[in-house]
């Protein structure tokens, strides 16, 4: 089986850029979508044999996910129960007998950091979040992270250092998190993998050049690490300023 996450970066917008035909090939059980900066009813996808749950920014145009799936979970949540964070539309939680999926936005810090003591509140709010639910079953969660962890998963780590996405405090929650019994499911299979990201800037011909940072993820709890089988970044398509990211697994359903 497999989950595929996707930052679409507007989905009224991706729609324009082949987005069905890149998701009939695709074909996942599970498809999370990121900053679909939407509203109920704007649009309408017609995806027969998907289940469709969406989560809305009060503000308009702006933030929002989605899970698409062919599998109905016992149970839909949105947010994380944190009135400050929840304006937003950035957490969908899927509970399923065996295990919890979870899509989630994670706020930019945004340019000159404006927004890192908000960004830092929201890791500890969602560490929490995700600890609670991960101390009853299995639990992944995927989405724009906003964080490239360490100097492998961007190009330029050296004139980025101190940026939004690359700051020390940023890094440092996100180890907290794996620490806190969580894998990043990319380095667990490829470790060294250099080179690959799964965004890129619009600016200066960025993408042609694969100049660009890794920070879209699917974390696993250690007791659902089992259940993984593979990684995959699909650099190959096109659409968004990311490109989708797909975890394979086995035995949840």
């Amino acid at each position: 089986m497999k989950m595929i996450s996707w930052n679409v970066n507007g989905l009224r917008a991706v729609l324009k850029h082949d987005f069905e035909t890149s998701f009939k090939a695709l074909d996942a059980d599970w498809f999370c979508l990121q900053e679909t900066k939407m509203q109920a009813g704007q649009t309408t996808l017609d995806l027969p044999g998907y289940h469709q749950y969406f989560n809305y920014a009060e503000r308009k145009g702006y933030s929002g996910t989605a899970i698409l799936t062919k599998h109905e979970p016992l149970n839909v949540t949105y947010g994380i129960g944190v009135p400050e964070f929840d304006t937003e539309g950035r957490v969908i939680t899927l509970e399923y007998p065996k295990f919890y999926l979870i899509t989630v936005y994670t706020p930019n810090s945004g340019s000159e950091l404006k927004r890192l003591e908000f960004r830092q509140g929201w890791d500890k709010a969602f560490l929490a979040y995700t600890k609670a639910l991960a101390a009853k079953k299995p639990l992944v969660y995927c989405g724009d992270l906003n964080v490239a962890h360490k100097p492998i998963d961007l190009k330029n780590p050296t004139s980025n250092h101190h940026n939004a996405g690359f700051t020390d405090e940023e890094r440092n929650d996100f180890t907290t998190q794996l620490d806190n019994g969580f894998v990043d499911s990319f380095r667990h299979f490829y470790p060294d993998q250099a080179d690959i990201y799964s965004w890129w800037s619009y600016r200066f011909g960025a993408r042609s050049r694969n100049a660009g940072w890794r920070i879209d993820y699917f974390v696993g709890s250690t007791d659902f690490v089992p259940f993984m089988q593979d990684a995959k970044i699909h650099n190959e398509i096109l659409g968004s300023d990311h490109c989708p990211v797909e975890l394979v697994v086995d035995g949840l359903l």
